[in-house]
């Protein structure tokens, strides 16, 4: 009797402590980071600014680029910029440019209308850059390319991205006061750098994700100014306009270069290969910044594309199972309970 009195104190005591305690439920897997989704390559935009001589510069900021395997896919000019960036843009490498550069000659572009007050025509510019485009229109060139020019009717930015490209730089290049204005169309056209001196906006709506810029625009000194000469207050007031608007633009660039260019003339040609060599200098001093920038801009993108994935993984993923309670009972084997089941 009383081994059977010990054997059910034995029993009850073990029910108890099986009521007492309830198995854990298993823990949920923790769910996979989102991987990273496959991304376009960046679109590097090359923004070259105006000007005039100085414009050789471009030529060695192009080198030192293709040197260190960074090529743009965009190209946008202004001014001089319109004339090395339609070159670059119809497939000549950083060499080639560089060939055609010290083989041209004033005179090759410069021709004087007696008509109009001895205001450079401007149509020599146009057959020539024409001639080394083989006369392919813009939509045509390997490389998307755009010229900015100012409408002389009511100064609006006009982007040519279609159409004949020596007029489209030569309108982009007619400094007012200089070149006569270009007619296209029921309108009349003058140099871009009065409205966008150097073109990082029309790179951007070219579908640049990143742009470089190439500032070469003469800065406002007192350096040899006249306040006494008609013509040295209207060169100046020139510079200080576009120095103001140059620099708003220049602020949605990702790297602006600046060639230490400020000192050659606009027209003096003899220039050419210092300006070349100084946009070589520019473009290799600021490769830290470049390389930096890109690793930001790169990582940012992938961050974003990263967030965007698990946002729509959750959007998609499919409801969470109902959770189900395991528990032992009075005398009664394991039981599962589901809500709602």
């Amino acid at each position: 009797m009383r081994s059977f009195r010990h054997l059910w104190v034995f029993l009850l005591a073990g029910m108890l402590a099986a009521c007492a305690s309830s198995p854990k439920a298993p823990e949920a897997a923790a769910p996979a980071p989102a991987p990273t989704p496959t991304l376009p390559p960046l679109r590097i935009g090359l923004a070259l600014g105006g000007g005039a001589a100085k414009g050789f510069a471009h030529i060695g900021v192009i080198k030192m680029l293709e040197a260190n395997g960074i090529k743009p896919v965009v190209v946008t000019g202004t001014s001089a910029g319109s004339v090395v960036g339609a070159l670059y843009a119809s497939g000549m490498d950083a060499y080639a440019l560089q060939e055609r550069a010290v083989a041209l000659d004033e005179a090759q572009i410069r021709d004087v209308s007696l008509f109009s007050g001895g205001l450079v025509k401007g149509q020599k510019l146009e057959d020539y850059v024409n001639a080394q485009v083989d006369h392919r229109p813009i939509e045509r060139l390997p490389v998307p390319f755009a010229a900015v020019a100012t409408r002389l009717e009511d100064g609006q930015r006009t982007v040519f991205r279609r159409g004949n490209v020596g007029q489209a730089v030569r309108a982009s290049s007619s400094v007012p006061g200089v070149f006569e204005a270009v007619t296209i169309g029921r309108w009349h056209y003058v140099d871009g750098g009065v409205v966008s001196p150097v073109p990082v906006d029309a790179a951007r709506e070219l579908g640049a994700d990143f742009v470089i810029a190439v500032d070469i625009g003469s800065k406002a000194t007192g350096d040899g100014y006249d306040p006494r000469s008609l013509l040295g207050n209207v060169n100046q007031s020139i510079r200080i306009m576009g120095q103001r608007l140059a620099s708003e633009e220049l602020q949605r660039a990702d790297v602006v270069i600046r060639p230490a260019v400020n000192d050659i003339g606009p027209t003096d040609f003899s220039q050419k290969q210092r300006a070349i060599l100084e946009g070589e200098r520019a473009l290799q001093a600021a490769l830290p910044q470049i390389r930096d920038r890109l690793s930001a801009v790169l990582s940012a993108r992938a961050e974003t594309a990263r967030a965007q994935e698990e946002a729509r993984r959750q959007r998609n993923a499919p409801p969470p199972p109902v959770p189900c309670m395991t528990e032992r009972r009075w005398i009664t084997p394991w039981k599962r309970s589901c809500k709602g089941n």
